[in-house]
């Protein structure tokens, strides 16, 4: 992955997300993982707080919803499947918390319970080689009819979608 590339997408996500020096984020994802990228940079680039979270925590609910409470976490990254992880251990939300969803599809009855819980769920699409993500848009159930969208391009890339159903229709009839 391209330095530029990497600066270009941290770059969008903070100007995005409006990060300041006041924001603390946690870091739930393995370092393996390329979305550590963003949750160890980001907070980096603005003198924001960061909080990493142990491999034991970042796989229980519930100490999840503890570190965020202890640590006044106010932007947090994770997979739909750890944002479920915390429903299940009952967390009721953070008024302040900007709801990062990426790394598998975002469905709609997850957003609508993340919707009510944070002050904002975005929806972060893209594969790995676009570097980290290729594309960033903001759920609110009643602008965009209950669907989670994919978004727009980050800053300075294009995206050029394929829709199945043209594709699907021009491979039947080779």
């Amino acid at each position: 992955v391209p330095h530029h590339a990497v600066i270009n997408v941290l770059t969008h996500v903070r100007k995005a997300l409006g990060l300041t020096e006041q924001d603390t984020l946690a870091l739930v994802a393995n370092i393996c993982f390329d979305i550590s990228v963003m949750e160890l940079f980001l907070p980096l680039i603005v003198g924001a707080r960061l909080v990493v979270a142990s491999s034991q925590v970042a796989v229980d609910g519930a100490q999840i919803v503890e570190m965020l409470s202890k640590y006044g976490v106010t932007i947090m990254h994770a997979t739909p499947a750890t944002w479920r992880l915390l429903l299940q251990a009952g967390w009721k939300g953070v008024a302040n918390l900007t709801i990062l969803s990426g790394g598998e599809a975002l469905q709609s009855e997850l957003a609508d319970q993340l919707v009510t819980r944070g002050a904002s769920v975005w929806n972060l699409y893209g594969p790995t080689e676009t570097t980290i993500y290729s594309s960033a848009a903001a759920y609110w159930p009643a602008l965009n009819d209950g669907r989670v969208s994919i978004g727009r391009a980050v800053a300075n890339t294009q995206i050029h979608l394929v829709c199945r159903l043209l594709l699907e229709k021009k491979l039947s009839a080779t």
